[in-house]
């Protein structure tokens, strides 16, 4: 039983990993909304609370580079049977967390095993669709990058604010359970290659594995400790740098990489990555920047926050059934570069915003950043593997879903280090500016204190109002610059795009499109 030359059952394991995939990208962001509410309930600092976002990430960055090796191993059906059961039962344990440390624990769990769920749904759809069904596969690949990160806060604050925070846990099980009978149902029984284990490379796994975690950590923290200035930020950078270098060394010298760097000596496949860091850091970093905004500048609830990005998230699903049509008369390099840059369009129309513009003035942003996303992924999806060959695909599907998370950490963390710098900038130009000593100040410091029912109209208490809204103004000033150094980027990205050459007909016949 086929439906368009497919059979169903095969339809059936790529919806199962499209929906794990979306689930495990969903909590990547769906708890940033309700952080207070969560350390609030297990008597941990705001500060603390960061490590429930960072501990997922972390694990999740570790498991993507061993998904090639373990579905080699176990097989592509019992590895992602057995993922999706701990993802089930780690969200589950979550929502039962005591305090922040078994907190963090059961999120790094939910991180790992959600990890895999990401590139075997990428992988599933190229070895099991035939090359004129894969832009479909792709398109509902696109809704999981990128529809669940511009949902995820939305969703987490509306669990919260109507129910409890164990919401956003409960939310994994019935999805799981239907994802584990719709891969039960679509994989064929297979045995696991237990050769694997002969020339299984623990070197690379815990080089790779240190390198990562650390470089993750680094960036997740780095902004809030003053980077290279913190004693343990310069161990993490040292360990990163030192186990990523062992890792590449190891990968390019090994007959049986777990990982084949190889794949960078093709000028295609290194601009495709390049695209992917750039998607990451748009993606992530716009969801990073929009929230933070309306939180410091304008004093919004996690609900208020979800309801403006709501215009990001639902505007962008009717365009996704659309693109694997366009992909027929329109080469996918030039869709990718027109989706680049409709997003660095929508960037740049938040580069003059002022205290005035709160999240109605935001929409229109959101709405064209919401046209632009489903222009990236998809075609993106198809530019990227055109010309691998079948043996390429575990280890450029891990490559690149690396790269989109290596993009996001950062990009968010240079987005954060350039608020805080760029802030600081602007609130000592603007005090220079107000000359408290001059007829002008002094009688405004006066008046403003005679307003609020100052004795004497003291100037210490209108001076501290005139900074506070100083500093407001300064904050409002740096996200104008971080809207600007991200639409610039995406510019670039769409350049970039151009120059990735398609694949010959024979290649993609002979090559990953043969089934």
């Amino acid at each position: 039983m086929s439906k368009g030359g497919v059979p169903v059952k095969n339809w059936l394991a790529i919806a199962g990993a499209l929906i794990g995939a979306f689930m495990a990208i969903l909590d990547i962001q769906i708890t940033n909304s309700s952080l207070k509410d969560i350390q609030a309930a297990l008597g941990a600092t705001l500060e603390e609370s960061s490590w429930i976002a960072t501990s997922y990430l972390v694990a999740e960055m570790i498991a993507i580079p061993l998904t090639g090796f373990f579905a080699a191993w176990l097989s592509p059906r019992r590895y992602l049977l057995w993922n999706t059961a701990g993802f089930i039962l780690s969200s589950l344990a979550c929502s039962f967390a005591w305090n922040l440390e078994s907190m963090i624990f059961f999120r790094a769990l939910q991180g790992f095993t959600g990890g895999a769920l990401i590139p075997m749904a990428f992988t599933l759809i190229i070895t099991l669709l035939p090359l004129d069904k894969r832009p479909v596969g792709m398109a509902l690949f696109g809704v999981t990058a990128t529809f669940a990160p511009s949902i995820g806060p939305s969703l987490g604050g509306w669990l919260t604010e109507a129910f409890s925070w164990h919401y956003i846990f409960y939310l994994n099980v019935i999805p799981g359970l239907a994802v584990m009978w719709l891969l039960a149902e679509g994989l064929d029984k297979a045995e696991g290659d237990d050769s694997q284990l002969k020339r299984i490379d623990v070197f690379g796994m815990v080089t790779m594995a240190l390198g990562l975690g650390c470089l993750q950590i680094m960036l997740e923290e780095g902004a809030k400790e003053d980077w290279f200035d913190t004693e343990y930020i310069r161990w993490l950078a040292l360990i990163s740098f030192v186990c990523l270098g062992l890792f590449i060394r190891k990968q390019l010298m090994s007959e049986h990489p777990l990982v084949d760097l190889r794949l960078f000596r093709s000028r295609d496949f290194t601009l495709s990555c390049i695209n992917y860091v750039v998607l990451g850091a748009g993606l992530f970093g716009s969801v990073y920047l929009v929230p933070l905004y309306l939180a410091s500048v304008h004093n919004y609830t996690a609900l208020d926050i979800g309801l403006v990005l709501m215009w990001v998230g639902f505007p962008q699903l009717p365009f996704f059934p659309l693109i694997p049509r366009i992909l027929k008369y329109v080469d996918a390099k030039y869709l990718v570069a027109f989706g680049f840059s409709v997003m660095g369009i929508s960037m740049f129309m938040n580069i003059h915003m002022t205290t005035e513009y709160d999240g109605s003035y935001l929409i229109p942003a959101l709405l064209v950043r919401a046209l632009g996303q489903p222009f990236i992924m998809v075609p993106l999806s198809i530019l990227s593997s055109q010309n691998l060959k079948q043996e390429d695909i575990p280890s450029a599907s891990t490559l690149y879903n690396v790269m989109r998370n290596l993009g996001g950490a950062v990009g968010i963390a240079v987005l954060a280090t350039l608020l805080t710098e760029r802030t600081d900038a602007h609130v000592v130009t603007l005090q220079q500016s107000i000359i408290s000593g001059s007829q002008n100040a002094a009688e405004y410091f006066h008046t403003l204190g005679m307003m609020l029912g100052v004795a004497g109209g003291a100037e210490e208490q209108p001076y501290a109002v005139v900074m506070q809204e100083v500093t407001r103004q300064a904050m409002v000033l740096s996200y104008n610059e971080a809207f600007m150094a991200m639409g610039c980027m995406l510019l670039i990205a769409a350049a970039a795009s151009l120059s990735i050459r398609p694949a010959p007909k024979d290649a993609v016949t002979d090559g990953a499109g043969a089934h």
